[in-house]
């Protein structure tokens, strides 16, 4: 199969103060572009048994050695950034509701203490990568990933990832990761996050973007 750049589900100025129009589209349109490319490019010539990224990268065994590390980068950084603009929107719900804010008030006390956690993952990944928060064995957590790697990888259900690449900042925030973590909560799509959050936890722990 070959994988696409699907558009963006608002215009690249939307999350305008917390995300620039500038970054947006560079981040959109030139290096997400990029992984599907490389993406496609890795997989030339292969027979999947496998019909997505998801199930791709869950399944790398099933590759050829000599590709594994290609489709696992470049597949990563294709799922990731899918989640990853799906996770956004402007004026969305300020805080989660039902079963996931449920869900976080159980396994972290508060939203407050799940954004701080979160936060802190993001600060401390060394170099690039993301913070996330997974659902592991039926409970939340937060965790970070090196480059593109993706939870989904060693087994858990990503809810919510935040990229913290520089190119995802830099060009507003510079080399202030932690202003762009703390402000990052103003465009997340909680509404999302609480439909991956229910389709986690009433089936499988497979999550297509």
């Amino acid at each position: 199969m070959t994988f696409r750049l699907e558009a963006l589900a608002y215009p690249y100025d939307a999350l305008e103060p917390t995300i620039d129009a500038r970054t947006m589209e560079v981040h959109h349109s030139k290096h997400h572009q990029a992984y599907v490319n490389n993406l496609n490019a890795a997989l030339e010539g292969v027979e999947l048994e496998v019909d997505d990224v998801a199930a791709l990268l869950r399944n790398l065994e099933q590759l050829p050695e000599s590709r594994r590390t290609a489709v696992r980068n470049h597949g990563g950084g294709h799922y990731n950034h899918e989640l990853f603009w799906e996770s956004m929107t402007p004026g969305g719900a300020a805080t989660p509701t039902g079963r996931l804010a449920a869900a976080i008030e159980a396994d972290f006390g508060s939203l407050e203490a799940l954004q701080a956690a979160f936060n802190e993952a993001g600060a401390k990944q060394f170099g690039s990568g993301w913070a996330w928060l997974v659902l592991d064995n039926g409970r939340l957590a937060v965790e970070s990933s090196a480059n593109q790697d993706n939870p989904i990888s060693r087994g858990r259900t990503p809810l919510l990832g935040n990229d913290v690449w520089e190119h995802a900042y830099y060009l507003k925030y510079q080399n202030r990761r932690g202003d762009y973590l703390q402000d990052w909560w103003q465009v997340v799509n909680w509404d999302v996050v609480a439909r991956r959050y229910e389709a986690a936890v009433s089936g499988p722990q497979e999550l297509s973007s």
